[in-house]
Protein backbone atom coordinates (compact mmCIF):
# COMPACT_ATOMS: atom_id res chain seq x y z
CA UNK A 1 0.00 0.00 0.00
CA UNK A 2 1.47 3.39 -0.81
CA UNK A 3 0.08 6.61 -0.90
CA UNK A 4 1.16 9.04 -3.74
CA UNK A 5 3.33 11.83 -3.42
CA UNK A 6 0.52 14.95 -2.58
CA UNK A 7 0.95 17.25 -5.15
CA UNK A 8 -1.23 20.25 -6.23
CA UNK A 9 -4.24 18.47 -8.08
CA UNK A 10 -4.40 15.05 -7.57
CA UNK A 11 -7.64 13.92 -6.65
CA UNK A 12 -7.97 11.42 -3.79
CA UNK A 13 -10.15 9.30 -2.24
CA UNK A 14 -10.77 10.92 1.35
CA UNK A 15 -13.17 10.91 4.24
CA UNK A 16 -14.16 14.67 3.81
CA UNK A 17 -15.34 16.34 6.85
CA UNK A 18 -17.82 19.26 5.95
CA UNK A 19 -17.64 21.87 8.23
CA UNK A 20 -22.09 21.51 9.34
CA UNK A 21 -20.86 18.29 10.24
CA UNK A 22 -17.70 18.70 12.08
CA UNK A 23 -20.03 21.51 13.99
CA UNK A 24 -22.48 18.61 15.22
CA UNK A 25 -19.10 16.91 16.77
CA UNK A 26 -18.57 14.46 13.79
CA UNK A 27 -15.28 13.61 13.29
CA UNK A 28 -15.37 11.56 10.57
CA UNK A 29 -17.00 11.81 7.19
CA UNK A 30 -18.40 10.55 3.59
CA UNK A 31 -15.92 8.98 1.96
CA UNK A 32 -15.87 10.51 -1.73
CA UNK A 33 -13.32 12.14 -4.42
CA UNK A 34 -11.53 15.41 -2.88
CA UNK A 35 -8.80 17.61 -4.83
CA UNK A 36 -5.71 17.92 -3.09
CA UNK A 37 -4.79 21.52 -2.87
CA UNK A 38 -1.91 22.34 -1.51
CA UNK A 39 0.75 20.53 0.38
CA UNK A 40 3.30 21.77 3.08
CA UNK A 41 6.79 21.54 2.75
CA UNK A 42 7.89 18.09 2.20
CA UNK A 43 10.67 17.89 4.61
CA UNK A 44 8.86 19.50 7.81
CA UNK A 45 7.04 16.74 9.39
CA UNK A 46 4.00 16.15 10.37
CA UNK A 47 3.50 17.30 6.65
CA UNK A 48 0.19 18.57 6.18
CA UNK A 49 -2.03 19.09 2.68
CA UNK A 50 -5.68 20.83 2.23
CA UNK A 51 -7.82 19.22 0.72
CA UNK A 52 -11.12 20.61 -1.08
CA UNK A 53 -14.45 18.59 -1.53
CA UNK A 54 -15.80 17.25 -4.97
CA UNK A 55 -19.64 16.95 -5.02
CA UNK A 56 -22.43 15.91 -6.99
CA UNK A 57 -24.03 18.45 -5.38
CA UNK A 58 -24.73 22.51 -7.09
CA UNK A 59 -23.19 24.98 -4.77
CA UNK A 60 -26.06 27.13 -3.05
CA UNK A 61 -25.90 30.28 -0.95
CA UNK A 62 -22.44 30.63 0.54
CA UNK A 63 -20.84 27.71 -1.01
CA UNK A 64 -18.92 28.27 -4.02
CA UNK A 65 -17.77 25.82 -6.32
CA UNK A 66 -16.06 25.60 -10.08
CA UNK A 67 -17.70 23.07 -12.33
CA UNK A 68 -15.58 19.88 -13.00
CA UNK A 69 -16.08 19.60 -16.94
CA UNK A 70 -17.79 16.30 -18.14
CA UNK A 71 -14.41 15.29 -20.54
CA UNK A 72 -12.39 16.13 -17.52
CA UNK A 73 -13.95 13.57 -14.70
CA UNK A 74 -13.85 10.78 -17.53
CA UNK A 75 -10.08 10.95 -18.26
CA UNK A 76 -9.62 10.86 -14.19
CA UNK A 77 -12.32 7.84 -13.92
CA UNK A 78 -14.96 9.81 -11.88
CA UNK A 79 -18.49 8.88 -12.99
CA UNK A 80 -20.77 11.14 -15.51
CA UNK A 81 -22.79 12.81 -13.00
CA UNK A 82 -22.08 17.00 -13.26
CA UNK A 83 -19.74 17.15 -10.45
CA UNK A 84 -17.94 20.95 -8.36
CA UNK A 85 -15.06 21.38 -6.24
CA UNK A 86 -15.79 23.08 -3.42
CA UNK A 87 -13.68 26.41 -2.97
CA UNK A 88 -15.64 27.94 0.05
CA UNK A 89 -14.36 24.98 2.77
CA UNK A 90 -12.02 22.55 2.78
CA UNK A 91 -10.04 19.84 5.22
CA UNK A 92 -6.75 20.06 6.61
CA UNK A 93 -5.26 16.62 7.11
CA UNK A 94 -1.82 15.09 7.67
CA UNK A 95 -0.09 13.35 4.96
CA UNK A 96 -0.38 10.51 4.55
CA UNK A 97 -3.41 10.46 5.80
CA UNK A 98 -5.71 7.67 7.32
CA UNK A 99 -8.63 9.34 5.79
CA UNK A 100 -7.35 7.92 2.51
CA UNK A 101 -8.67 4.96 0.99
CA UNK A 102 -8.61 3.04 -1.77
CA UNK A 103 -10.25 3.95 -5.67
CA UNK A 104 -13.06 1.60 -5.77
CA UNK A 105 -12.28 -1.09 -7.58
CA UNK A 106 -8.65 -1.03 -7.45
CA UNK A 107 -6.90 -2.63 -4.86
CA UNK A 108 -4.16 -0.48 -3.83
CA UNK A 109 -4.57 2.88 -5.65
CA UNK A 110 -5.15 5.63 -3.77
CA UNK A 111 -5.25 8.82 -6.67
CA UNK A 112 -8.03 8.92 -9.90
CA UNK A 113 -5.33 11.01 -11.00
CA UNK A 114 -4.68 15.02 -11.96
CA UNK A 115 -7.18 17.36 -13.18
CA UNK A 116 -5.88 19.65 -15.97
CA UNK A 117 -3.27 22.67 -15.09
CA UNK A 118 -5.94 25.62 -16.44
CA UNK A 119 -8.38 24.03 -14.06
CA UNK A 120 -6.09 23.71 -11.24
CA UNK A 121 -5.30 27.28 -11.70
CA UNK A 122 -9.11 28.52 -11.44
CA UNK A 123 -9.73 26.34 -8.71
CA UNK A 124 -6.67 27.61 -6.83
CA UNK A 125 -7.11 31.04 -7.28
CA UNK A 126 -11.20 31.19 -6.44
CA UNK A 127 -10.36 29.05 -2.99
CA UNK A 128 -6.99 31.44 -2.24
CA UNK A 129 -9.36 34.53 -3.31
CA UNK A 130 -11.75 33.12 -0.51
CA UNK A 131 -9.73 32.30 1.67
CA UNK A 132 -7.90 35.73 2.17
CA UNK A 133 -11.61 37.59 2.67
CA UNK A 134 -11.83 34.60 5.07
CA UNK A 135 -14.74 32.84 3.70
CA UNK A 136 -13.19 29.40 2.94
CA UNK A 137 -13.71 27.40 6.51
CA UNK A 138 -11.18 24.61 7.71
CA UNK A 139 -11.45 21.76 8.90
CA UNK A 140 -8.37 20.81 10.61
CA UNK A 141 -8.33 17.01 11.06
Amino acid sequence: MSFPEPKPGLVVRYDYLWTHEAARGQNQGKDRPACLVAASDSVLRPRYVVLLPITHTPPSGDTVGIEIPAKVKAAIGLDDVPSWVIVSEHNVDEWPSGGVSPVPGKAGVFAYGFIPPGLFTKIKSEFVALARQKKSAAVRR
